[in-house]
C-alpha cells in the first residue's frame, strides 16, 4: 500500500461512526446559515409549516416520521433551487401542559389555586422553556434542517394577536356565540375536552332496564341505560312516531320513578324501534343525543350533577354522592321499589380523559362555540369545485369531506389558566359582554369601567388551526413573510388528526385569506409496534427515537421509517429494520471509501466523463440518470418506500456489487487513461449518489461528500440531480446485462456444484450472432476476471462438449466442461449419500403420515407442515436421483 492509500484511509475511519458525524455536521448548517429561508430572492418558494408538537416533554417515534419526510422534502426543494422554508415551532397544549405542572405542583404539596392564576403562569413558562429547549435537542439529533430563526409558539404575541383577531371577527360575523350545550366535561381537570382528548375504552358495565309507570295506572314503558344515575334528569321518554306498540301512548304523562316528576312520552324518528324496547330515556343535559332531541321537543333541562362528577340539590336525597356511588345506591333503591326489571352484563365504550383518566362526563355547560355550518359549507363547497386542497393518498379527502359535512358547532372554551384567554369581558354592574382586542377596546365599545375578563381560555386547536398563517405575521397583510411564503405546499400529519386539525386549518385558512392554507396534504399513519399495536404507556412498547438514534444512527432511524411504507398506511417498527438501514449506511461509506482509496490527490477540476468511456462507465451513468429521474417522479408523488427500494437497488445493487467491482480493473490496470476515466466516472457517480441519498440520510452523505472531489460548502446545497438525455445510452445496458447474465450464470453453476469462486474453472461461450460475440470479445477482461477462468474460449463455431455444466442466458450459451469443474466420480459418491439421507427422511414422514393416531391427534397445521416436508424430500431426491444419472452419462 503506498503512502497516498495510508494518507486516504487515515482521513476516512474504516468504520463509519454516526455520532462522530451527528455531532460534526448539525452545527456546521446550522451555524452556517444553510436551513434558512430568504437567500434565494429570485428563487420561487416552497413552504413547510411543522406540525408543532406539544410542549409537554418528548418526542415519539410517530412525531419522527412526521418530521423526517418533511425534512426530505425540504432538502430535495432546497438542492433543487428553491427559496425553502420550512417553520418550526410548537404548540402551548393547554390541558396537556397545565396537567403536567400541575402534577409537578402536587408533589411539592401546592395547588395552582394557592399560587394564583398569574404565579401559576409563571411556573408554567418555566416548564414551557425547559421543553421547548428539549425539542429543540430532539430535533438536532434527528437532523432537521429547520429554518429556526423563524421559529414560532401558539402563545407567541404575534400568533396571539391573530388568534384575537380571528375570534372577534368570528364573533362580530356572528359565527362565535356563547350558550349552553353538552360538551365533554373533565370532572377531575373541570373543564370542557376537545373529542381528540377523550379516550375510549372498553369497560364491563351494565345494562339496567327500568319500568317507568304510566300516570293513569295502564301500565309501564321499559327504557334501557348504563347510567342510571342519569335518570334523575330525565325529562322525557321518546318512541318512534310509527311504532305500533307506542302508537296509543304518545303524549301521555309517565311518573319518574324514585323522584315522582312527571314526564311525557314523546315521538322523534331518532329512535330506532327495532332496537330493545323501542323507547329511550331523554337526559337533556348529560348526552349529546338527548339534548339535540329536548332542543327539538323544547324540553327542561335539568343537570343533576356538578363540575366535579358530585350529585347536586337536583338529585334529590343523592345529593352530596359522587356519581359511582349514586349509581349504587339508585340500583339498590330501584330494586326495593320494583322499579329494575333485570340487569345484563354489558361490554361498552367509556370516554376517559386522556389527561386526568377521569370518566368524561357529556355535560350541559354554558360555553363558547363556534358556528361551524357556514364555515364547513364554504370549504365543502371549494373541495368539491377543485379549488381545495390535494389529499395524498385521495382516499382521505373522504375523511373531511365527512366530518365537515356531519359537523357540530365547535365547544372552543377551556376552564384552564394557561392558555389564549377568551377575549371577552362582562360588566360587573350590569352582566353585559362585549368581545374586544383588548381591555381598552373594550371599556370604549361598552362603555363601562367595572370590566371582568372571561376566566376561560381557548381550545389549543383554535390557536393551531391558524397556525399557516399566523406564523407568517397575519394580520399584518403586509408582512414579508406571509406574501412570499403563505400559501404553504404542503403538510404533513397523520390520519388521526383530520378532524381535529386538518379540517379546522382549512376552514380557517379559507374564511381569514380566502386560500388554502396548503396545496397538498400528505397524510401517513401511525407508527405501530412489530405486532402491530398502537404503541401505548399501557403497553409499554412505546419507542424513544433518541435510543434508536444512540444505537444505529440517525440516518438508519431515518431511512428505515421513511421508506417503510406507502403514503397513509400504517408502519410496523422493526428493530431488525433499522439494523438493515445500519448496514446499509455501512455498505455505502465502505464502497466510498474504497472509492477514495483510489482518487488520491483527484479534485474536482479532474473530473472528466467525456470521450470514450467503457462499457460499465456507460451504465452506470445510464442507471445513474434513470435513477435520479424516477426518484425525482416519486418524491414529488410522495412515494417515500418506492424511493427507497430504488436508492438501495441502485446503490447496493448497481454501484457497489457491479460497477465498483468493474472499475477495479481499471484502477488497478496499467492503462493510465482507462484509469483516469474511471476515476471520473467514479467520482462523478459517487457525488450524485450522495446528493440523492442525502435527504434520506442526511450525516453519511455529507461526511463522504466532504472526503469526496467536489465545488461548494455543503452536499445541502449541491444541485439536485435532473434528468440529461446525453446519458441514455441502450446500448451499454444491454452490454452490462449480458455480462451480468453470464457472470451470474456462472456463479449459480458453481453454487450448484459446491466450487468455491477462488477455484478456476473452465468456461466456453457460444454466442448466438456476431453482434453478441462482438459484445462478448470486447468485455472479455471483465468475463475472465469474475468467472475466475483457467481456460477461456468464445466461438460461434464452438461445439458442446460432452459431459459439461449448462446454462442459457439470452444470445449465449454457456458450458462449463465436468472435467474442470469437478471430480465426477467424488461427486457420485457424495450424491449417493444424499439420497440415502431423503430415503431416511422420506421414509419417516411417510410412516408418520400413515399412522392413523398421529393423523387423528394431531392439530391440521402440524399435518400439513407434514406432508409439505414430503413433497420438499420427494422433490430433492428425484433432483438428486437425475442429476446422477446426468453425471455416469
Amino acid at each position: 500500500m503506498d503512502q497516498k492509500q495510508n494518507q486516504s484511509q487515515l482521513e476516512m475511519p474504516t468504520t463509519y461512526d454516526p455520532k462522530a458525524a451527528e455531532q460534526k455536521w448539525y452545527p456546521y448548517w446550522k451555524e452556517g446559515g444553510f436551513f434558512e429561508a430568504g437567500k434565494r430572492p429570485d428563487a420561487e418558494p416552497y413552504t413547510i409549516v411543522i406540525p408543532p408538537p406539544n410542549v409537554t416533554g418528548m418526542l415519539h417515534i410517530g412525531h419522527a416520521l412526521d418530521f423526517t419526510l418533511q425534512d426530505i422534502l425540504i432538502r430535495v426543494k432546497r438542492m433543487q433551487g428553491y427559496d425553502a422554508l420550512w417553520l418550526p415551532g410548537s404548540d402551548h397544549a393547554g390541558i396537556a401542559t397545565q396537567t403536567k405542572v400541575e402534577q409537578k405542583l402536587r408533589e411539592e404539596g401546592v395547588t395552582r389555586y394557592d399560587l394564583g392564576r398569574e404565579k401559576f403562569l409563571e411556573k408554567v413558562w418555566e416548564w414551557k422553556d425547559l421543553y421547548a429547549n428539549t425539542i429543540r435537542d430532539q430535533w438536532s439529533k434527528i437532523g432537521l434542517s429547520l429554518d429556526y430563526s423563524r421559529e414560532r409558539f401558539t402563545l407567541d404575541e404575534g400568533l396571539s394577536e391573530a388568534v384575537r383577531e380571528v375570534f372577534v371577527k368570528l364573533y362580530d360575523k356572528g359565527l362565535i356565540y356563547r350558550g349552553k350545550r353538552i360538551i365533554n366535561w373533565d370532572p377531575a381537570a373541570r373543564t370542557a375536552l376537545s373529542d381528540i382528548e377523550v379516550e375510549y375504552k372498553e369497560v364491563n358495565g351494565h345494562l339496567y332496564h327500568l319500568q317507568y309507570p304510566l300516570k293513569d295506572g295502564s301500565g309501564f314503558i321499559t327504557v334501557a341505560t348504563t347510567r342510571p344515575e342519569t335518570m334523575l334528569g330525565d325529562t322525557a321518554v321518546a318512541v318512534h312516531p310509527k311504532d305500533e306498540r307506542y302508537k296509543d301512548m304518545i303524549g301521555k304523562t309517565l311518573v319518574l320513578p324514585i323522584v315522582g316528576r312527571e314526564i311525557p312520552v314523546i315521538a322523534d324518528e331518532y329512535v330506532e324501534k327495532d332496537f330493545g324496547s323501542g323507547a329511550v330515556k331523554i337526559t337533556p343535559s348529560h348526552d349529546p343525543n338527548d339534548f339535540e332531541m329536548g332542543q327539538r321537543h323544547n324540553l327542561p333541562q335539568i343537570t343533576v350533577m356538578d363540575e366535579s362528577g358530585t350529585m347536586n340539590e337536583f338529585a334529590g336525597k343523592y345529593q352530596g354522592l359522587d356519581r359511582s356511588e349514586c349509581r349504587k345506591q339508585i340500583v339498590n333503591d330501584m330494586k326495593e321499589s320494583g322499579v329494575l326489571l333485570r340487569v345484563e352484563d354489558h361490554v361498552h365504550q367509556v370516554g376517559h380523559s386522556e389527561r386526568t383518566g377521569a370518566v368524561v362526563e357529556p355535560y350541559l355547560s354554558t360555553q363558547w362555540f363556534v358556528n361551524m355550518q357556514p364555515l364547513a359549507q364554504a370549504a365543502v363547497e371549494a373541495q368539491k369545485s377543485g379549488k381545495g386542497v390535494n389529499f395524498v393518498p385521495d382516499r382521505f379527502e373522504r375523511t373531511y369531506l365527512h366530518w365537515m359535512e356531519n359537523v357540530r358547532d365547535w365547544c372552543i372554551s377551556r376552564q384552564l389558566w394557561w392558555g389564549h384567554r377568551i377575549p371577552a369581558w362582562y360588566s360587573e354592574s350590569t352582566g353585559e359582554v362585549v368581545v374586544a382586542m383588548n381591555e381598552e377596546e373594550a371599556r370604549a365599545k361598552l362603555g363601562k369601567d367595572d370590566l371582568r375578563q372571561d376566566e376561560d381560555v381557548l381550545d389549543t386547536w383554535f390557536s393551531s388551526a391558524l397556525w399557516p398563517f399566523s406564523t407568517m405575521g397575519w394580520p399584518d397583510l403586509d408582512s414579508e413573510d406571509f406574501k412570499r411564503y403563505y400559501p404553504t405546499n404542503v403538510l404533513v400529519t397523520g390520519y388521526d388528526i383530520i378532524p381535529f386539525w386538518v379540517s379546522r386549518m382549512i376552514f380557517q385558512g379559507l374564511e381569514f385569506t380566502d386560500q388554502m392554507p396548503f396545496k397538498d396534504s400528505l397524510i401517513h399513519g401511525l407508527v405501530r409496534d412489530s405486532e402491530g399495536r398502537k404503541m401505548s404507556k399501557s403497553l409499554g412498547n412505546g419507542i424513544d427515537p433518541l435510543e434508536v438514534i444512540e444505537q444505529y444512527g440517525a440516518d438508519a432511524m431515518r431511512y428505515m421509517i421513511s421508506t417503510g411504507s406507502t403514503p397513509g398506511q400504517d408502519l410496523r417498527f422493526r428493530w431488525e429494520r433499522v439494523e438493515q438501514a445500519r448496514n446499509f449506511a455501512n455498505k455505502i461509506w465502505n464502497a466510498s471509501r474504497f472509492a477514495l482509496m483510489n482518487l488520491e490527490g483527484f479534485t474536482a477540476a479532474d473530473i472528466d466523463i467525456s470521450g470514450e468511456l467503457g462499457t460499465a462507465d456507460r451504465w452506470i451513468l445510464h442507471r445513474l440518470n434513470e435513477t435520479s429521474r424516477d426518484i425525482t417522479r416519486l418524491i414529488d408523488a410522495y412515494e417515500f418506500g418506492e424511493t427507497g427500494r430504488l436508492l438501495y437497488n441502485f446503490i447496493w445493487d448497481d454501484l457497489c456489487d457491479w460497477y465498483i467491482e468493474f472499475a477495479k480493473l481499471s484502477l488497478y490496470g496499467e492503462d493510465q487513461a482507462a484509469k483516469k476515466k474511471t476515476q471520473s466516472v467514479l467520482a462523478y457517480v459517487l457525488d450524485r449518489t450522495m446528493r440523492l441519498i442525502h435527504p434520506f440520510m442526511p450525516f453519511i452523505s455529507e461526511e463522504i461528500w466532504q472526503h469526496l472531489p467536489h465545488e461548494g460548502e455543503t452536499v445541502m446545497l449541491a444541485s439536485w440531480l435532473t434528468y440529461d438525455p446525453a446519458f441514455e445510452n441502450t446500448e451499454a445496458v444491454t452490454e452490462m446485462n449480458l455480462l451480468m447474465d453470464v457472470i451470474r450464470a456462472v456463479r449459480n453453476i458453481r453454487a450448484e456444484v459446491n466450487v468455491p469462486m477462488s477455484k478456476k474453472v473452465e468456461l466456453q461461450l457460444k454466442p448466438v450472432s456476431g453482434q453478441i460475440a462482438s459484445i462478448i470479445d470486447r468485455n472479455a477482461d471483465y468475463i475472465r476476471r469474475f468467472c475466475n477462468t483457467s481456460e477461456y474460449q468464445s466461438s460461434l463455431e464452438l461445439t458442446a462438449p460432452d459431459k459439461a455444466m449448462t446454462a442459457v442466458v439470452t444470445g449465449v450459451d454457456m458450458y462449463l466442461p465436468l472435467s474442470g469443474l469437478i471430480d465426477i466420480a467424488q461427486e457420485i459418491t457424495r450424491l449417493e449419500k444424499e439420497i440415502q439421507h431423503l430415503n431416511s427422511e422420506v421414509e419417516r414422514v411417510e410412516k408418520k403420515l400413515n399412522n392413523p393416531g398421529f393423523v387423528s391427534k394431531a392439530p391440521e397445521k402440524v399435518i400439513e407442515e407434514e406432508r409439505a416436508k414430503l413433497v420438499d424430500y420427494s422433490d430433492k431426491r428425484s433432483k438428486v436421483i437425475a442429476r446422477i444419472e446426468e453425471l455416469r452419462g
